[in-house]
């Protein structure tokens, strides 16, 4: 299998020290991605290595986290991971960009996830400006798999490039998503993959977090806001 690295976090997945595993490869061109060094990765873990690795930090853990890259284009990894994860009494979590709702339901059917935290990028029909794909009816199709699960806790969550995205959009998007939390992420313009975004300016976290109270009401489940500078923040009534 393919992993880029791995890391300990304590905000990966909210409340729980975690092993967050940086699975390789993604087939998506989101021009604003920031873990261009995944994309063409080729470096090697046997599934002992891994298991090893949780298994050093297991005492002081809570969860582990499979991130990306995009996790789902080794699926067969990924489910490998999970068991021994389950195996050993943990918590998972899931990072997506859910164009591989199948994946998404066999992972589903075999219980092996607590929380889901699903990008989605922008409103379904406009997929295509941000990932080079007309991919967004799948991951409609996952977060509502997803959905169906009341075992498993769903994150939707969008990075906001002002170039790449206007107040609209965020709009119109939280009417066409449902979940448990609604994330608006903070842009970073460092070592991303579109050159051009390099030059765009990071969103003020106080307009983030504006913009945050503005669709509050529009979406029945928390909201939330994470900037560099505040971390995060819940949007609270």
């Amino acid at each position: 299998m393919y992993i880029g690295g791995t890391v300990i976090s304590s905000v990966e997945f909210h409340g729980n020290m975690s092993l967050v595993i940086f699975m390789s490869k993604c087939p998506l061109a989101c021009r604003y991605c920031h873990n261009v060094e995944l994309l063409e990765d080729n470096t090697e873990w046997s599934l002992d290595k891994v298991k090893s690795e949780i298994d050093s930090s297991a005492d002081f853990l809570d969860a582990v986290v499979i991130s990306g890259g995009e996790p789902l284009v080794q699926t067969d990894a990924v489910i490998e991971i999970l068991k021994h994860v389950r195996k050993i009494g943990l918590k998972t979590k899931l990072d997506t960009s859910g164009i591989y709702p199948e994946k998404i339901q066999e992972l589903l059917d075999l219980g092996l996830l607590d929380y889901v935290s699903l990008d989605v990028k922008t409103t379904f029909s406009k997929y295509k400006k941000i990932t080079g794909a007309n991919v967004g009816f799948k991951v409609k199709k996952s977060m509502e798999l997803i959905n169906c699960d009341e075992n498993v806790h769903l994150e939707l969550r969008t990075t906001y490039v002002p170039t790449l995205h206007t107040k609209k959009d965020i709009f119109n998007l939280v009417d066409e998503i449902e979940g448990d939390v609604y994330t608006i992420q903070q842009f970073r313009n460092k070592n991303v993959l579109d050159p051009a975004l390099e030059e765009v300016e990071v969103p003020n976290p106080h307009d983030l977090r504006k913009l945050a109270e503005e669709i509050k009401d529009n979406f029945d489940g928390k909201v939330k806001v994470k900037s560099a500078e505040f971390g995060e923040q819940i949007i609270k009534n």
